[in-house]
């Protein structure tokens, strides 16, 4: 018996033990093989003198050792890698005399994974080596003498993972060996509490490298913040946590638990850390409160945060001043004593009117007005006015804070006063009316005024000729509510307004109405005639021609026109092949005009590929149709959407009863509808490029001028087409023009009821330009309709040739906003005043003289389409003509050739006016001095202001296009000059 030398036995917190040979009481009993002469059980005493026991084996005299010590079975309990850790002492060969080549100094250490203990006889074959141990240290045989034998420990680790348990076996190949003890444990990663999360024992991984990811659970009264988690490591060591939990309201963190809040003190935030003391005026009388109570007679409103002090509605205002105007009260006062503790303090105003001695009050109408408002004052001022007059009104002022609602809103909020107002002069008349009509005169009546303010004592009616300025006025006087006017003119119109006036004094004139005379009976010429009146007659007649033959020799090469324009017309009537437009909607059913003028298309045709946008009544798409017997070609489809009514229905298909009565190279054409099943469309060819105007925004620049005079050509035959059929197309523009993957442009957008632009900036309603026009409004396109139609909704051919100069402004400035940003009531004012749009960067004046021509006022003395067609047939077959004027142009062309630099001083400041379109401004420039065009160049927008010009459009026009046009101008000098006089 020897005593071994160890240290006392500590086991890690983060070990697991499954086996420990120091701590089995009794005999080990492990299974030996072979039973006699192997391995052999012996007790010996450790350094505190207990028994423990061992295992040892020493055949060193004999070859060839094979003996092998077999475990009892081990359960893993979940462990995934286990650790032997094994004690042992060895005998140094070299103090064994005569043992060389049978001695060895080391053993095997093997292992068996299985499911259950009942397996006594395991094949030695069936063991898995786990290492070859050796020792350290070796004792010989003076050491035993000495009693002490030098102990060695080996550590081996395995993957154990697919049994239930297992078996170790130790295999002797011929050492002198003990086995001191065997320990057989596992790692694990202990309990732990990280941010307010517990994370239990958890046995690590079964690899070395291996993480155990592991969800934690909140501690009590906590809840997540973000999902806790952690690792375990095979050292059995925790990572860095993430995520955590955080203590619920009203309690706070503490020694990684989490505590209730103390009286006194409430946690109302998460975001809180720890428990906060009660706000002033505010209290907790428990542990764990979320919120502090308010004190009594304290308040926190719902949008008050906890934190915040309690606090208290407002006292009443002070100092309240009143001041009476007639039928208008102003009232000031003074902010609070108290605010509460508060800022958000404001006021209002509570009417009453009072009758009887102040006996009966009941709420003022809704006829008063008060300013700025009557609730949610935040200045202390506030005036009502339309008041009765000589009525008794009281006035009540009330503070309020964000506690007032619900809590003590009475008298000691507010403060009142009560007066009375004073006289005052009755409001206009409404609503004058006239009867009988005569040559001289006119029978008016009118209502009292809304508001009499007092007995009425007379009233007051004034008059004038429209034509005449107001100063000079006839006033007539009555008592009743109407009179009769008369030594008025005979077919005149006259303006009338009426006052009323009271005890304090005259109301303010209501708004002028005008009413006409009626005209003088003709005359008789015979021998009853007047003498005077026929010579008056006569007279007229003279005069009447002199005028008519001066407007035809002004207007003379506008007669050209309107003569062709009625040569056409003519010859059109008296045409009898000539298609005329039926309007669908004349059809009782309108089923019947679409299956008259389009094809019905079978839906199984039609193959969808993707939706390219969205139209008034739903999307439209691009796809394929393939007729029978015909070639697929690609198409646009638009579509009705869901839930229609009967009237989207009809008018969604009069866009293809129109089309279909179409049949030219320069229209959009009809390929069919679908009307039979649902979704009902309408199938047109399809436009790869889309709307005019956003092509050539794209391909800004990319074309030559003959090129874009030829898109010209193609929309004007198109438009020719149309105007020969008798169909005013409304609405030409440059987005409603289509370009095909040919560059051919088709006119387009025929629906009656269409939506012309989302931009409300696009579209004007009738009703808002006339004032008196009573017919259906509508939507117009203000910068792209003429006058007539603008005024009177006069759409003619006539109009759609204006329209038509428009879009030859888009297209030679590439797409450009008309009037640019110019408001729509801007472009209406000064179209009326003469204002046309310039000519576009690098446009020939021939084609600006033709928008000109385009935009004349009169209609009659616009060309036609068929003029216009032949002008830019002319021009395209002589491209040369794009460099100079065009037609007999009164003033100078920009582009003309000249013959040498004298023609310098033929251009003048009237003609580079006229060239911008600015010529209303001719007079007023001259007259002020700018004569040349060196002077135009000086002006400035103070300038122009100062001598009369105060439209900022029109200033920012002048000065942007005069330098442009007359480097233009010179430009066409210099290349028209012979080389030697062109300056250097």
């Amino acid at each position: 018996m020897f005593t071994v030398i160890s240290a006392a036995r500590v086991y890690p917190p983060n070990e697991g033990t499954l086996l420990d040979t120091r701590t089995v009481p009794g005999e080990l009993k492990w299974a030996a093989s072979p039973t006699e002469g192997g391995w052999e059980e012996v007790s010996i005493m450790d350094e505190k003198n207990v028994p423990i026991r061992t295992y040892q084996v020493c055949n060193v005299m004999e070859p060839s050792q094979s003996n092998w010590l077999r475990t009892d079975w081990i359960p893993r309990s979940g462990a995934q890698r286990i650790y032997v850790e094994i004690k042992f002492t060895l005998r140094d060969c070299n103090s064994l005399p005569g043992v060389t080549g049978t001695c060895k100094e080391t053993f095997n250490l093997y292992y068996y994974e299985s499911n259950n203990d009942r397996e006594h006889y395991i094949r030695e074959s069936n063991f898995l080596k786990i290492d070859t141990v050796a020792a350290d240290e070796s004792f010989t045989q003076v050491d035993i003498g000495d009693r002490i034998m030098k102990l060695n420990t080996e550590v081996r680790d395995v993957k154990v993972t697919t049994r239930k348990g297992f078996y170790l076996a130790f295999q002797d190949v011929g050492a002198c060996i003990a086995l001191v003890s065997v320990r057989v444990f596992y790692k694990t990663c202990p309990l732990t509490v990280r941010n307010l999360a517990t994370f239990p024992d958890t046995n690590t991984g079964a690899d070395t490298s291996s993480l155990v990811e592991v969800r934690g659970s909140c501690v009590n009264q906590s809840e997540e913040r973000e999902e806790p988690k952690m690792y375990c490591g095979a050292d059995g060591e925790w990572l860095v946590p993430i995520g955590g939990c955080v203590c619920n309201l009203g309690y706070e963190e503490k020694s990684g638990v989490c505590q209730a809040c103390t009286v006194g003190f409430n946690r109302a935030v998460s975001t809180d850390r720890a428990c906060s003391k009660c706000p002033p005026h505010s209290h907790s009388e428990k542990e764990g409160a979320t919120v502090c109570d308010c004190n009594p007679a304290y308040y926190r409103s719902e949008s008050d945060p906890a934190s915040m002090p309690c606090t208290q509605p407002p006292s009443a205002p002070q100092q309240l001043i009143s001041e009476v105007n007639e039928t208008s009260v102003v009232l000031e006062w003074s902010a609070p004593l108290r605010l509460g503790g508060r800022s958000d303090i404001s006021y209002s105003v509570d009417c009453l009117l009072c009758h009887g001695g102040a006996q009966l009050c009941l709420p003022c109408s809704q006829d008063v007005l008060f300013s700025p408002q009557q609730s949610g004052l935040r200045a202390t001022r506030v005036c009502m006015s339309e008041l009765q007059a000589h009525t008794r009104y009281t006035f009540t002022i009330l503070a309020r804070n964000g506690v007032s609602q619900g809590h003590s809103a009475g008298a000691g909020q507010s403060v009142s006063v009560t007066l009375t107002t004073n006289q005052a002069a009755p409001s206009p008349v409404t609503s004058i009316q006239a009867g009988d009509v005569t040559r001289h005169g006119v029978s008016l009546a009118w209502q009292q005024p809304d508001r009499p303010n007092g007995v009425i004592l007379e009233y007051e009616v004034k008059y004038y000729e429209k034509d005449q300025k107001e100063s000079s006025y006839r006033i007539m006087k009555t008592a009743s509510r109407s009179a009769d006017i008369t030594g008025l003119s005979p077919l005149t119109v006259y303006l009338f307004q009426v006052r009323a006036r009271t005890a304090a004094g005259y109301g303010e004139f209501s708004g002028p109405v005008e009413f006409s005379t009626n005209s003088d009976p003709l005359p008789l010429i015979g021998d009853a005639a007047n003498s005077t009146l026929l010579l008056l007659s006569i007279s007229g007649g003279v005069i009447l021609l002199l005028i008519s033959t001066a407007v035809f020799i002004i207007s003379r090469r506008r007669g050209k026109y309107s003569q062709a324009k009625q040569d056409s017309e003519e010859e059109k009537h008296l045409n009898p092949g000539v298609r005329i437009y039926v309007d669908p909607f004349t059809y009782e059913d309108p089923d019947q005009a679409v299956h008259e003028f389009a094809k019905e298309i079978d839906a199984s045709y039609i193959h969808i590929e993707k939706v390219i946008g969205i139209g008034e009544f739903g999307e439209v798409c691009s796809g394929r149709l393939r007729l029978q017997g015909k070639r697929e070609i690609f198409v646009a489809i638009k579509s009705l959407k869901a839930a229609y009514s009967n009237k989207q229905r009809q008018d969604f298909l009069s866009e293809a009863s129109i089309m279909g009565q179409f049949d030219h190279p320069n229209i959009i054409r009809l390929e069919g509808v679908v009307t039979r099943c649902k979704p009902v469309m309408i199938i047109t060819e399809y436009m790869e490029n889309g709307s005019l105007d956003a092509f050539l925004r794209k391909h800004d620049g990319h074309f030559t001028v003959i090129q874009l005079v030829g898109k010209l050509r193609g929309i004007a035959s198109g438009m020719k087409y149309l105007s020969d059929m008798s169909y005013v197309h409304r609405d030409l523009a440059a987005r409603n023009i289509l370009v095909n993957s040919n560059l051919v442009c088709k006119v387009s957008d025929f629906g009656l009821s269409r939506v012309l632009q989302e931009d409300p900036e696009n579209a004007y309603t009738t009703r808002e330009v006339t004032g008196t026009y009573h017919s259906p409004g509508g939507k117009i396109p203000i910068r792209w309709t003429s006058p007539e139609a603008i005024a009177y909704r006069k759409f003619t051919p006539s109009s759609d040739t204006w329209s038509y100069g428009v879009v030859m402004w888009e297209v030679m400035s590439y797409g450009e906003r008309p009037y640019w940003d110019m408001s729509n009531q801007d472009v209406i004012k000064a179209i009326d005043e003469g204002y046309r749009l310039p000519p576009p960067m690098d446009c020939p004046v021939c084609l600006h003289q033709l928008m000109l021509d385009c935009w004349q006022t009169e209609r009659t003395h616009r060309p036609s389409f068929t003029q216009i067609l032949n002008m830019l047939d002319k021009l395209i077959r002589n491209p040369t003509t794009t460099l100079r004027t065009g037609g007999d142009r009164p003033v100078p062309s920009l582009l003309e050739p000249v013959v040498g630099p004298e023609f310098v001083s033929v251009w003048s400041a009237e003609d580079c006016l006229q060239a911008i379109g600015m010529g209303m401004y001719r007079d007023t420039l001259t007259t002020a001095g700018y004569t040349s065009p060196d002077s135009l160049l000086t002006l400035t927008h103070q300038d122009m202001t100062s001598i009369g010009i105060i439209t900022p459009s029109h200033q920012d026009q002048i000065l942007a296009s005069v330098q442009q046009v007359l480097l233009s101008h010179m430009q066409q000098i210099q290349e028209q000059m012979p080389d030697s006089m062109v300056p250097v």
